[in-house]
């Protein structure tokens, strides 16, 4: 009987907050609502020992606290929601640490992809950003399950970057400009009766086109299937990006709460979204000039 009176308590009380946060929201929403949100999920280690947790909890509890941002950002209506899951510099982590955080990607990536997780009801698309080609095989082999089941989800898009860094998505990008450049240049030289490349000079009538851009390197990134995000949020109080969307993040608004990645919550999110409606035209003026 007591669990039953439970269960119904805890609905009644969902239900409650869920009435509170559309009634937050729809203020909020009177003004600017960013499009896109990114975090750095910082601290959940820390969170960890801070409540004496066994291996894994504190990750397993960032993954609730994951869970709850991504309920809120698509109530308030951010379209795109992009979180920093694991650096290419934390394999350099404790082997036994490392193996069991891959153990944990794999387990939370399937549960992502059920038919009754938070990401089909609420039509959300993953992408995984990264050098994905380092992750395990079975990681790998989850990260493509998940993209491909959820590639029909057109509400909002979550972008998981592992095995990520800045540095290695624009050196990426210029690889790939460059190959795609050379590529154009290979079929335009056979197309001119198989002259050597430097005749191309007397043939092109406009030399610039086979340079490459900011617009070539902004379509081979990881991250092109995004806008730049509107608001990057760290967690732990560290005002700094550790090589997380370095190119894309010029314009953007940075927050640093001091709560650690599982505590984030709603008064967070709040702040954050009433900070940059104040900022927004100072921000938006700033892009308009670059």
């Amino acid at each position: 009987m007591e669990g039953v009176n439970g269960k119904k308590v805890g609905h009644l009380f969902e239900n409650i907050s869920s009435f509170v946060r559309q009634c937050i929201f729809s203020v909020l929403s009177v003004g600017p609502v960013p499009s896109h949100i990114a975090f750095i999920m910082d601290g959940n280690r820390r969170y960890s020992k801070k409540q004496n947790l066994i291996d894994g909890n504190g990750h397993r509890a960032g993954f609730s606290a994951l869970i709850n941002m991504l309920k809120y950002c698509y109530e308030l209506g951010v379209k795109y929601i992009t979180v920093y899951a694991f650096s290419i510099d934390n394999f350099k982590r404790r082997p036994e640490e490392v193996v069991s955080l891959m153990k944990l990607m794999q387990e939370k990536i399937d549960e992502l992809t059920k038919e009754e997780s938070i990401v089909n009801r609420l039509g959300i698309r993953i992408y995984f950003q990264g050098n994905l080609k380092l992750l395990s095989d079975h990681v790998r082999s989850a990260a493509e399950r998940a993209m491909v089941k959820t590639s029909g989800n057109s509400k909002a898009v979550l972008s998981i970057c592992v095995a990520y860094t800045s540095t290695d998505e624009i050196v990426h990008a210029v690889q790939e400009s460059c190959e795609e450049k050379w590529d154009e240049i290979r079929k335009l030289d056979a197309n001119n009766d198989g002259g050597n490349l430097v005749r191309l000079e007397e043939n092109v009538k406009d030399k610039d086109e086979h340079r490459i851009g900011v617009t070539n390197v902004d379509r081979h990134m990881y991250m092109s299937v995004c806008p730049d995000p509107d608001i990057i949020i760290r967690t732990s109080g560290a005002a700094r990006l550790s090589n997380f969307l370095l190119w894309q993040s010029a314009h953007c608004l940075l927050y640093s709460p001091a709560a650690l990645w599982p505590e984030i919550g709603l008064r967070h999110l709040i702040w954050v979204i009433l900070d940059f409606q104040r900022n927004y035209l100072y921000l938006k003026e700033k892009k308009k000039q670059s």
